[in-house]
C-alpha cells in the first residue's frame, strides 16, 4: 500500500504517519491519506464538503480538489502540505492561535453549511480506546476503568451525545494545526475525521486533561483559553477562569481516553508505564474517588 499511496504524489514521498487508524504521506506539496478500513465514506464525504466550505475559510485546511479513487477499499484524500508544530520548540506552540481557530470554529453557523452534519466523534474515541484496554494484560487497567465508569455513557461512546447545533473539531492537540503555505502562513486546523455537531468544550478537553494531569504548564492553558473566550467561545467562561465548569466532563474523559491508550501500548510492548502514563493513571484513580463536582480531580 505505501508504494501505491506513494504514487499519488509528484514528488520523493516520506511516512507522516503510520497507524491503523490511517497512512499518511507526504511530499513537499501534497500529503495523501489512506484512511482506515472502518471509516464511514459517506460521514467523510460530508466533511470534507465542510472543510472545503467559504465559511471554514482561514479555519480549516481545505482538501485539494482533484478526487481521489479509493486504496484497497481504503478511502483516500489528499490536502496540501503545511508546516507542522515542532515538537523540538515547545516556547513557540501555537496556543493563542489554537484557541482562536476553535472559537471561530464554535461560533460558524453550522445551519449555512447546507449539510447533514454527522455527530463529532470524541466519544468513540474513548469508546474504541477503552476497548483497547479491555482487550490488553494492562496493570493499572482497573483504575482507568473505574474513572471511565464514572462518566454519562454518552462521554464513553456508548449512547447518543446531547442534541447541539455547534461544529467541533473533535480531536484538537498541537498536530492538528499547521502553518499554510508553508513556512509562514496562518496556522490553520487539520484533520477533519472527527469533525462534526457536539459539545464544543470537548474541543478544549485534551489540552484541559494535560493541564489537570501536570503535562501541560498553567501559561499554556492559560493562553490557550484566553484566546477561546477573546475571541467568543462559548465554552470559555468568565475572565479569569482556569477551569471553566463545561470543560470538567470532557477533560475527564480524555484523560480516562490518554490513560487507556497508554497503559495499552505499554502492556503491548512489554514494558512499564512511562511518567506520562503514570501521571494519566494516577489522575483516573483521582477521578474515580472523587466523581463528582468540577474542579476536585484537577490537582495531583
Amino acid at each position: 500500500m505505501h508504494a501505491d499511496l506513494a504514487g499519488r504524489l509528484s514528488g520523493p514521498a516520506e511516512i507522516i504517519s503510520d497507524r491503523p487508524d490511517g497512512l499518511v504521506l507526504g511530499d513537499d506539496d501534497a500529503v495523501v491519506k489512506a484512511h482506515g478500513p472502518d471509516t464511514d465514506s459517506q460521514a467523510l464525504a460530508t466533511r470534507l464538503r465542510i472543510a472545503a466550505h467559504p465559511l471554514l475559510r482561514g479555519i480549516l485546511l481545505a482538501p485539494l480538489p482533484a478526487p481521489q479513487p479509493p486504496l484497497d477499499g481504503r478511502v483516500v484524500t489528499a490536502w496540501p502540505r503545511g508546516r507542522t508544530v515542532d515538537p523540538e520548540d515547545p516556547d513557540a506552540a501555537p496556543w493563542t492561535a489554537a484557541g482562536r481557530l476553535l472559537a471561530r470554529l464554535h461560533r460558524t453557523p453550522a445551519a449555512a453549511l447546507n449539510a447533514s452534519i454527522p455527530p463529532m466523534r470524541g466519544p468513540a474515541k474513548v469508546a474504541r480506546a477503552l476497548h483497547r484496554l479491555r482487550s490488553a494484560d494492562a496493570p493499572g487497567a482497573d483504575a482507568v476503568l473505574q474513572a471511565a465508569a464514572t462518566l454519562p455513557a454518552w462521554a464513553r461512546g456508548e449512547a447518543a451525545a446531547p442534541p447541539t447545533g455547534i461544529l467541533c473539531h473533535g480531536d484538537l492537540h498541537l498536530g492538528q494545526l499547521v502553518r499554510h503555505p508553508r513556512p509562514d502562513g496562518p496556522w490553520l486546523l487539520i484533520d477533519v475525521d472527527d469533525l462534526g455537531l457536539g459539545d464544543p468544550a470537548w474541543d478544549l478537553a485534551r489540552p484541559a486533561a494535560c493541564y489537570a494531569t501536570g503535562l501541560l504548564i498553567p501559561e499554556d492553558w492559560d493562553a490557550l483559553l484566553s484566546a477561546y473566550r477573546d475571541a467568543g467561545g462559548p465554552v470559555a467562561g468568565p475572565p479569569g477562569t482556569l477551569w471553566p465548569d463545561a470543560v470538567d466532563l470532557p477533560a475527564r474523559a480524555l484523560t480516562v481516553q490518554l490513560a487507556a491508550l497508554g497503559l495499552a501500548r505499554a502492556a503491548a510492548a512489554r514494558r512499564e508505564p512511562d511518567d506520562i502514563e503514570r501521571d494519566l493513571l494516577a489522575a483516573c484513580v483521582r477521578i474515580a474517588e472523587i466523581p463528582a463536582g468540577p474542579g476536585e480531580w484537577d490537582t495531583p
